[in-house]
């Protein structure tokens, strides 16, 4: 439980928030012409600074704060790995993808599946994302943060989701794009601070680095300062489960997903769009020391005595005690921060909660808009559009709630939303890097490889949970995205011979004819160049493995 001034600071900082996100929603016309570019795209005005922290508050959660200092308490730096391969796949994404998203004029990634193989694609995908949108960036974020809320303030864990649902929503569905965008910006700021705050109270307490490594020498636990695991670790997370598992998660994460993608088509142009990317890629640098390093001084500063972990000690029937390190972060806040700072911790972990499911909704108002509702009826004002999109984001709010005591039964938050995109991105990854990679891609060969991946998906994943025992029940999540990728793309090259290619006008101009082709762009000069900033990038991520090997 946290004191008055705590709650005071808190509540002062949602306020804000909602004000500011009306106040920039409503100032921006959305009725009229160009209401629904202006509402779904911000009017495509935004520029690199607001991008690269809109991707990264709309990536960051609640959920990734909770779920990584858990990960950091129990494995270590380990699952720090989804970070900081996030910047490969983010140089991807500037340097390969966004060239096509904003010279085709989409206003959908379901759009441009459409312009590079057939109407049958774009249906699927937009279904697909409204779904992962609510169960992946609405329901497990909603799940976190209610958790959290009940622990800090004794506030039932669904009264409290249903408030912050209702006030996030309202910002959101009123402001559209761009109140979602400059809200984020702000809370990626304090999210940062908030998680500074708590890494240097940690550090503090724990008296730097060299105390920590000798508790890790003391208890044999020096492999929890590795990123990178041998073949066959216990934790499933070995480097060849890391290299070749999470591509296919991050390619359809940041290159494919709407939710993410859609700050990079709200672009003022390709330069803002692909530098954004780049920076938000430098950003991602920041959560190993900020998020995952801090329960790694938990485990260090329980094992030395310097905090008191009996709260999340649990006695199973038979009288053993366990320990359930999901609430260890909620532990290091009232433990290791003053009052004031209490009420700023809160307002952080707010901050992701609320970018998160902002995102989510405007994402869902989108694809429920332009993908769906205007197929049916293609001559829609914009007003409409705009109310179609309001009232999809409203009944996704309600979705999102219901499937919370389902979600619930995951042990670990972060390994459940992983693996559920385990099973969801291989399809989808592989139709978007063949299509854009490959001139022999055809149409028919996408549409079955998206309904078959998927199929085949769902089938394991219903697998794994029905009869765990099964032989593929013991594949980690990683490692089974890989080989549901390579179904996939074996489903993909055996169709498109089967069903050869017939290019449109604008298929044919929606492939890379060669590896240079994307970086024949210059860019701008000096060291904003987006060529210059990728290999910056690629160099210090090389340099951080190296070092944390």
């Amino acid at each position: 439980m946290i004191g008055t001034t705590d709650i005071i600071i808190t509540i002062g900082y949602i306020l804000l928030i909602v004000g500011i996100g009306l106040w920039t929603g409503l100032r921006k016309k959305t009725a009229g012409p160009g209401a629904s570019g202006a509402y779904f795209l911000a009017g495509k005005t935004l520029r690199w600074p607001m991008i690269g922290l809109a991707l990264f508050a709309t990536n960051i959660s609640c959920l990734h704060l909770v779920s990584l200092a858990q990960s950091g308490f129990d494995a270590g730096l380990l699952n720090g790995n989804f970070e900081w391969m996030a910047a490969f796949t983010l140089i991807l994404l500037a340097l390969f993808f966004v060239p096509f998203y904003i010279r085709s004029g989409v206003a959908t990634l379901p759009d441009f599946l459409e312009r590079r193989y057939n109407r049958a694609c774009r249906d699927w995908l937009a279904f697909v994302s409204i779904v992962s949108a609510i169960i992946i960036h609405i329901a497990f974020s909603f799940l976190a943060g209610g958790i959290v809320l009940e622990t800090l303030f004794g506030i039932d864990m669904y009264a409290s989701i249903i408030v912050i649902a209702a006030l996030t929503g309202l910002y959101t569905i009123v402001g559209g794009l761009r109140a979602v965008v400059v809200t984020e910006s702000i809370q990626s700021i304090v999210l940062i601070a908030g998680a500074v705050i708590i890494t240097v109270a940690a550090w503090t307490k724990m008296g730097g680095w060299q105390p920590m490594e000798a508790v890790l020498a003391e208890h044999n636990a020096l492999d929890k300062l590795s990123m990178i695991r041998p073949a066959g670790d216990a934790s499933g997370m070995s480097w060849m489960a890391v290299f070749l598992g999470y591509p296919v998660l991050g390619i359809w994460y940041w290159c494919a997903d709407q939710t993410i993608v859609q700050r990079v088509l709200g672009a003022k142009d390709e330069n803002h769009a692909r530098v954004g990317s780049l920076f938000c890629g430098f950003i991602k640098i920041l959560p190993v020391f900020i998020f995952v390093l801090p329960g790694l001084f938990a485990w260090t500063l329980f094992k030395s005595g310097g905090l008191d972990v009996s709260a999340l000690m649990h006695t199973a029937a038979d009288g053993t005690q366990t320990l359930d390190s999901k609430g260890i972060y909620t532990l290091m806040i009232t433990q290791l921060l003053p009052s004031g700072l209490i009420g700023v911790l809160v307002a952080a972990l707010l901050s992701g909660l609320m970018s998160q499911i902002a995102g989510a909704l405007n994402s869902i108002a989108t694809l429920a808009s332009f993908d769906l509702y205007k197929r049916f009826k293609p001559g829609t004002s914009d007003a409409a559009l705009v109310k179609v999109g309001r009232w999809s984001s409203g009944v996704a709010l309600l979705l999102s709630i219901a499937l919370l005591p389902l979600l619930n039964r995951y042990q670990s938050l972060f390994e459940g939303i992983n693996d559920v995109i385990a099973h969801i991105a291989p399809p989808i990854t592989c139709v978007f890097l063949l299509g854009i990679f490959w001139k022999g891609a055809s149409a028919r060969s996408a549409q079955l490889t998206l309904w078959l991946g998927s199929a085949l998906g769902a089938g394991v994943y219903a697998l794994n949970k029905l009869a765990p025992g099964n032989p593929l029940g013991g594949i980690p999540f990683m490692m089974m995205a890989f080989y549901l990728f390579l179904a996939c793309a074996a489903m993909q090259v055996l169709f498109s011979f089967l069903y050869p290619v017939v290019h449109t006008e604008q298929s044919g101009a929606l492939y890379w004819r060669s590896i240079r082709e994307p970086l024949a762009g210059k860019g701008w000069r000096g060291f904003g160049n987006y060529k210059f900033l990728s290999l910056l990038l690629l160099l210090v991520m090389g340099a951080l493995y190296w070092v944390f090997k």
